[in-house]
């Protein structure tokens, strides 16, 4: 398995569309397997492979507590096929918007038809905090933030803050690379 990298807002890529996978193949399946390898260790409950630069729809989600008793999700071309008119309110957060959390209000109940890691159609139907995540993790295909859902002052303060953070941390590795050129020149 590889770890990928995890893209941070606000990059263009978070915005784009992802296409359908054709089949889940050995590629789709070990790109399944990246995912949420890198889900665990960043640590997050939902992958989309978007934020890894892959403009696929494929997402990853895991909502159990229990390290030992993981219970992975793993989906290719996930459609909501039905939604719940109860709503179910909760504060979300995301891997590619570090250490920033909203409110979000999405339908309590979803069934979601999919590719699962066999290439089998599947239809799964889920409440609560994974209909939750499957949600938030498919709007990441569509190129929709969970900051998509809240009000505009409230996402650009949080995407200013990301954008100042992306280009400190962006300076920083420049200096790195400076002070270890001139080591190795030394």
């Amino acid at each position: 398995m590889a770890l990928l990298d995890i893209i941070k807002a606000p990059d263009p890529r978070l915005k784009k569309i992802s296409r359908p996978v054709e089949k889940v193949d050995a590629e789709i399946a070990q790109l399944m397997d990246d995912m949420l390898e890198t889900m665990y260790l960043a640590p997050g409950v939902g992958l989309s492979a978007p934020q890894v630069g892959i403009l696929k729809r494929v997402i990853v989600v895991d909502v159990s507590k229990d390290e030992d008793n993981r219970l992975p999700v793993r989906m290719a071309n996930p459609e909501i096929v039905w939604a719940s008119d109860e709503m179910f309110e909760y504060e979300e957060g995301c891997l590619s918007l570090p250490e920033h959390y909203a409110e979000i209000s999405r339908p309590e109940k979803v069934r979601i038809r999919y590719l699962d890691r066999q290439n089998e159609i599947r239809e799964m139907e889920t409440e609560g905090l994974l209909a939750v995540c499957l949600q938030h993790e498919m709007d990441h295909l569509d190129g929709i933030l969970f900051v998509d859902h809240i009000s505009k002052l409230k996402r650009d303060t949080i995407l200013r803050k990301l954008a100042k953070l992306k280009k400190l941390e962006e300076k920083e590795r420049r200096k790195s690379g400076s002070r270890q050129k001139a080591a190795a020149s030394a």
